[in-house]
């Protein structure tokens, strides 16, 4: 029942026109069969037909224009009514649609100056009180049936622009999601191929120097070239494997932890720069990874930029926070030319990437020269809850 209801409905709000042909279809048969029915036979005269047609045609614009419809009706019913009552129906359903229709449709002033016309003309209009019950609770009824229409299809309306909305929404994260995971992703390749191209560009600089008078050395810069290469040839597989995963979600990214910044330190150490490192493995994945990749960063400039002959690395719990330390002994960045990157450098972002990946945590990153002696600091400070 219920499906064979849904489907009469739906099949009647995509004709309207089918169902204000069968109102107005109805209204004039109810109208003309009461002239028909008089029991004063003199009273049926052919106006009296006309009266009770010119009250129904209308309808068949009382979705374009209620309240004129609703005039159009009421003044032949009217008429019709005070010269010849008894040939009206007993229930008048031209004007119950027309009143339903105006409470649905109609302004606010239209259907407040409606209920009180139709509660006025039906006390004072009506011979009895029995007619007068009846006129009001048939008149009234159609006013409420109608305004219970309207103020449902005004919460489907309400409903229909919250589902738009949540829809506009959940369009709009999903379009954030993946820029900050295509934003993620091409800081993780950044970092990958400064740190290892880095590495390989001072070996394969250091190598041509020593080759005749270290040719032990000059083979292992090579296999650190060789090792650099390879180190972020599996890194980039990492990253790349969830770009071509479509339903891979951020979470499945890979995450570098603490415990593979050993190999990084020694690449460092190959490349000709002491290293002097504690890691304390500790935190959630995370911040494992930001802090892995702010050491990485660090490291990659000391190689490129600082010039340095040695290097602390201090990865530390200090309460519910990870501290995160990289000091050289070099000159530090030097200084931007005209055009210069963002971080100070030409061409470069690392000092930047270093203070995004530290605030995405809700972390703080600080950069520059060392206030005890010479050489650059990068510090970090990470919490270790959210």
């Amino acid at each position: 029942m219920g499906r064979w209801t849904d489907g009469l409905l739906a099949w009647g709000r995509a004709r309207p026109w089918a169902v204000d042909g069968l109102l107005l279809a109805v209204a004039v048969g109810v109208a003309l069969w009461g002239v028909h029915t008089d029991p004063y036979e003199a009273e049926r005269q052919w106006w009296a037909y006309a009266l009770a047609l010119a009250g129904a045609l209308p309808l068949w614009w009382r979705r374009r224009a209620p309240w004129a419809v609703m005039l159009a009706c009421t003044v032949p019913v009217a008429t019709l009514s005070v010269v010849a009552h008894f040939a009206m129906p007993q229930v008048q359903v031209t004007m119950v649609i027309a009143i339903y229709t105006l409470a649905d449709r109609g302004r606010d002033w239209q259907r407040a100056l409606l209920l009180g016309f139709a509660v006025f003309g039906n006390i004072f209009g009506t011979h009895s009180f029995g007619g007068a019950l009846f006129s009001l609770l048939v008149s009234v009824g159609s006013f409420v049936f109608g305004s219970l229409v309207r103020e449902l299809r005004r919460l489907a309306g309400v409903e229909a622009e919250r589902a738009r909305q949540a829809g506009l929404r959940a369009a709009s994260d999903a379009a954030r999601a993946v820029a900050e995971e295509r934003a993620r992703i091409a800081r993780e390749m950044h970092d990958i191929l400064a740190h290892a191209v880095s590495l390989m560009v001072v070996q394969a600089e250091a190598g041509p120097l020593v080759v005749h008078r270290d040719p032990e050395r000059a083979i292992r810069a090579f296999d650190a070239i060789a090792d650099s290469g390879r180190d972020a040839m599996v890194q980039l597989r990492r990253v790349l494997g969830v770009l071509k995963q479509d339903d891979a979600a951020p979470a499945l990214a890979p995450q570098p932890r603490l415990a593979e910044l050993a190999g990084v330190l020694q690449r460092v150490r190959d490349s000709g720069v002491a290293v002097d490192a504690e890691i304390a493995e500790a935190g959630p994945a995370e911040v494992q990874a930001a802090a892995y990749r702010i050491v990485q960063e660090a490291l990659t400039n000391v190689v490129k930029h600082a010039g340095a002959r040695h290097v602390t690395v201090r990865v530390a719990v200090r309460g519910d926070r990870l501290a995160v330390e990289v000091a050289d002994d070099g000159a530090g960045p030097a200084p931007a030319p005209a055009g210069a990157g963002i971080d100070g450098r030409s061409g470069g972002r690392g000092l930047l990437s270093i203070r995004e990946r530290a605030a995405a945590c809700g972390g703080t990153a600080e950069t520059g020269p060392r206030p005890d002696r010479p050489g650059y600091l990068v510090a970090a400070v990470l919490p270790l809850h959210a």
